[in-house]
């Protein structure tokens, strides 16, 4: 028997996220406008999109022997023909005259996009952040929408090969080049086309040039690797720190052998699912390998090595279901007060008023042990409100082993990625200077720094971070729960067990120990030799950490003999046995993340955010609320974070090249400020504002425009004048009386704009309140300052690949026009001139501010004149982290479904 070193080189399984169900409202929070698919690893049929099997995360576990079928309802299948029929072409076709028809199959192409998580009809908020198309809605997003799943059909044609975007010049008629510039460049950043491990796109990474930017990476994950090759292929710099002495992180397949007889063993997660959207495939198919589907046969066996009756079986579990049934619609009348209330909880006080499956409790308990396994997590600490709240985004498919291991696309991955192995991270260190990692006595410094590791390290406190992170985010790495899952691998002399399943489970009598070795997985026909491993989940996870590994084999032995040996079948002794320790290893304390009562999936967005005015990332299973506890979830955090990142030091360069010199070309700051208000933010009235769209902090920098173009006209009203600010009136009444056209600016918080937008009683009040209540001066372009510089090359940079919209048509008056609820990509905020605080006497202070764009602290002086009354105007600090979560493509972790 060979255990483990104390370095822990055995994964846990991440459980794979199963096909999705139809969604019930029992859901708390489902996402309609969202869908459940990633990348496909093949180009499946209508039929097998529109219907497959779907069991829920309660299922996992075992393979569902009852077939339901899911149709997407969101899915308008003649949307895109009943367009191009019903619209006419017209002679001179502009880019948003007319549905452009690339080809015959554009129905086709759109359940391809779906599976790789794009909706049939309509924008994700990830494309949408990005500035895909200058106006959300409208005929031009609907041909956007067709050449988007045009290109994502023809990568996945051959998904070795690099598709440029010249090669669809052909198809796309030339007055919508700019959507289809805008399409593919998207579609290539964020990782949905032209990725993974072909040939053709390792020789798209280009030589390393000194002026870009430099990246360290914390962990050598799949979420690890998956950035570092993407921002290799951008051009960045990389270095990567892994703390143990391979790559992979909690995926490992270890190589067991003895006797002449050899396995390769998936200690860690080792189940792909999602065959219809699972980019691992997509890497996988690159490889040259096939997947081997997890059959459905899953007999369970008693205490005594008896086979379950399987009416039995399914009664218990029709009952077991309807028990989770009944839970889903107590959260639902409890609304919020479901968060502080464990799903234990509900299904012990439901399984006690009704009485279901108490004659047959070890078969009862053998479903929340599964239960137990899927989530990691004890069910008494689950969330009754929140635990299955990714049941939408799951994904179809078959449950697939990968012949020889998961190892093999790691090292795959791995290749030539410059990786430091036995490199202990103590120390994260971020600021306007760019980033510092200390492990041991090296330090290794960048631009910015992508923190990978596994949500228990962080919850452990082995990374110090200078300075700490933002309460927000400490609080949720406290919320959300991290969980355990062990196995026990034996490597046989033969396949005693048979060669006609792939799982089989085993009932226990003592409840707290319901989760010991309850299921078994066979990997005989996938790993090269007779390989078996047993799993230990919930509480005997926990109790199993500090059970002698001999200990634990025996009692694998005496489970496997109780089963086989009244069959006359005999059970050798193993050749080579591994237990794992999750809980005490030092690069992952446990296992996968879940969500514990009083947590959401909002924690997982938190933990997503990014902080340090883009310089620290985050990436991992536990950052994506989509896809968490899973491989395919901790992959593409790692495409999204590349992106993000990318687009940061994007911002941060063109920021850099207007603080170096702002004053030398104001025409260009007019220029773009002028381009910038045709898009505003808000609009009201005579208001126009503009400010981040990726920024939530109210505290944020907005620029307001006052556009005056008619005379005033008199309020009849008597008591009008004292809410009109006359010295301001009386400064413009000349151009009022010209009807001359002035627009006139001033700075102000995000907050401050939205509380001005509330202000009722038209534009003189809102100019009172503007004035008077919170004290500033509404002055020219140039009276801005240099500080309004850094602001507007912000949100250039943000808006950058946008085309200003020439039309607010569709924008509701004082209404944002991007949804600004999850947002998908993180945002710089910039430090720039503040409005302050206002002296009695009116006169103005004076604050300095901090340039990042070289770089370095610099000093300059912005001054904000008050008029009127000595009120006193809030201060505001623009300082802060960005805010962002990102979905994107997807792969996938271990269990299987129930």
């Amino acid at each position: 028997m060979n255990p483990p070193d104390n370095n822990q080189d055995n994964a846990p399984s991440l459980p794979p996220p199963t096909p999705p169900s139809q969604q019930s409202n029992s859901n708390p929070n489902p996402d309609p406008t969202s869908n459940p698919f990633s990348t496909s690893i093949s180009n499946p049929s209508f039929e097998q999109i529109v219907s497959f099997s779907a069991p829920k995360k309660r299922r996992r576990g075992r393979s569902q022997r009852t077939t339901t079928t899911s149709s997407f309802h969101s899915l308008p299948t003649n949307n895109v023909r009943a367009l191009q029929q019903d619209v006419g072409r017209s002679k001179n076709p502009g880019i948003g005259d007319e549905i452009i028809t690339i080809n015959k199959e554009a129905t086709t192409e759109a359940l391809l996009a779906l599976t790789a998580g794009f909706p049939a009809d309509s924008l994700t908020e990830e494309e949408i952040d990005f500035g895909v198309v200058p106006v959300v809605g409208g005929i031009e997003q609907v041909n956007y929408i067709l050449i988007r799943n045009h290109i994502i059909s023809k990568w996945r044609e051959n998904i070795s090969s690099w598709i440029a975007k010249e090669s669809f010049f052909d198809s796309i008629p030339k007055h919508c080049i700019s959507l289809l510039d805008s399409a593919y460049d998207y579609l290539v950043q964020h990782g949905y086309i032209n990725f993974g491990i072909s040939q053709a796109v390792k020789e798209k990474i280009p030589v390393q040039s000194s002026n870009k930017p430099s990246v360290v990476i914390v962990g050598a994950g799949l979420s690890g690797l998956a950035a570092a090759r993407q921002l290799l292929r951008f051009g960045f710099k990389v270095t990567v720190l892994e703390g143990r002495k391979r790559p992979g992180g909690r995926v490992y397949t270890k190589k067991m052998e003895g006797n002449r007889v050899e396995a390769a063993a998936d200690l860690g997660g080792s189940v792909l699912t999602g065959t219809l959207g699972n980019p691992l495939g997509i890497i996988a198919r690159q490889l040259g390998c096939s997947l081997y589907k997890v059959r459905d046969k899953c007999p369970l066996y008693r205490v005594d090595g008896k086979p379950v009756d399987f009416d039995l079986d399914m009664k218990v579990e029709g009952a077991f279901n309807r028990l989770l049934d009944k839970a889903s619609k107590l959260r639902q009348l409890m609304g919020d007060v479901s968060m502080d209330v464990s799903l234990g909880a509900a299904l012990e006080t439901f399984r006690q008023v009704y009485g279901d499956a108490t004659e047959e409790m070890s078969l009862f308990n053998w479903h929340l042990a599964n239960l137990e396994y899927a989530n990691a997590g004890l069910v008494s600490k689950l969330s009754l409100a929140f635990w299955d709240q990714d049941d939408p985004y799951d994904m179809g498919g078959d449950h697939c082993f990968l012949p020889g291991g998961n190892g093999r696309l790691v090292h795959a991955l791995a290749e030539n990625v410059p990786i430091l192995y036995e490199k202990t991270v103590q120390t994260i260190r971020y600021g306007a200077d760019g980033v510092k990692v200390t492990a041991g006595h090296q330090v290794y410094e960048g631009d910015m720094v992508l923190c990978t590791v596994p949500l228990g390290v962080l919850k452990n406190g082995s990374i110090k971070f200078v300075p700490e992170l933002p309460q927000k985010k400490l609080d949720c790495i406290k919320r959300l729960g991290f969980g355990l899952l062990n196995k026990v691998a034996m490597l046989f002399p033969i396949v005693f067990w048979g060669t006609d399943l792939d799982t089989f489970g085993h009932l226990t009598e003592d409840p707290a120990n319901r989760g010991e070795f309850f299921l078994f997985y066979s990997y005989a026909q996938v790993a090269g030799g007779p390989l078996l491993i047993a799993l230990v989940a919930g509480e005997a996870a926990h109790k199993f950490e500090t059970m002698p590994p001999t200990d634990a084999v025996t009692r694998v032995l005496q489970i496997l003999r109780g089963m086989y040996e009244p069959q006359g079948i005999n059970v050798p002794d193993p050749i080579q046995t591994v237990c794992t320790r999750w809980g005490g290893d030092p690069f992952s304390f446990g296992s996968y993340s879940n969500v514990a009562v009083g947590a959401s999936g909002d924690d997982y967005d938190i933990l997503a955010e990014s902080v340090g005015d883009g310089r620290l990332f985050f990436a991992g299973e536990a950052t994506t609320r989509r896809y968490p506890a899973t491989m395919h979830g901790a992959f593409v955090t790692g495409l999204r974070e590349a992106a993000n990142m990318a687009q940061s030091a994007k911002s941060r360069g063109i920021r850099k090249r207007i603080d170096r010199n702002p004053s030398k070309n104001p025409h260009v700051c007019a220029t773009l400020l002028a381009d910038l208000f045709r898009d505003p933010n808000l609009e009201f009235g005579s208001f126009s504002i503009i400010f981040s769209r990726r920024n939530p902090d109210p505290k944020s920098p907005a620029i307001l425009r006052v556009t005056l173009s008619e005379p005033c006209k008199r309020n009849e009203d008597p008591t009008a004048d004292q809410y009109s600010n006359k010295i301001l009136f009386q400064q413009l009444q000349s151009h009022f009386n010209q009807q001359q056209h002035i627009q006139v600016y001033t700075l102000l918080t995000r907050q401050q704009a939205l509380d001005l937008r509330e202000v009722r009683g038209g534009d003189e009040k809102r100019l009172h309140y503007l004035c008077e209540t919170l004290g500033v001066k509404l002055v020219g372009r140039k009276g801005l300052g240099i500080g309004a510089d850094s602001v507007i090359a912000s949100i250039k940079a943000e808006r950058t690949g946008r085309k200003p919209a020439l039309s607010s048509s569709g924008t509701k008056s004082g209404i944002l026009k991007v949804k600004s609820g999850a947002l998908k990509r993180k945002l710089i905020r910039i430090k720039g001139p503040v409005p302050l605080n206002q002296s009695n006497n009116g006169d103005s202070e004076t604050m300095k501010h901090e340039s990042l764009g070289n770089g370095k602290a610099s000093e300059q002086a912005t001054m904000v004149e008050a008029i009127g009354s000595s009120s006193t105007q809030e201060e505001s600090k623009w300082l802060g982290t960005g805010v962002a979560s990102s979905s994107g493509g997807s792969l996938h972790g271990e269990t299987l479904k129930r």
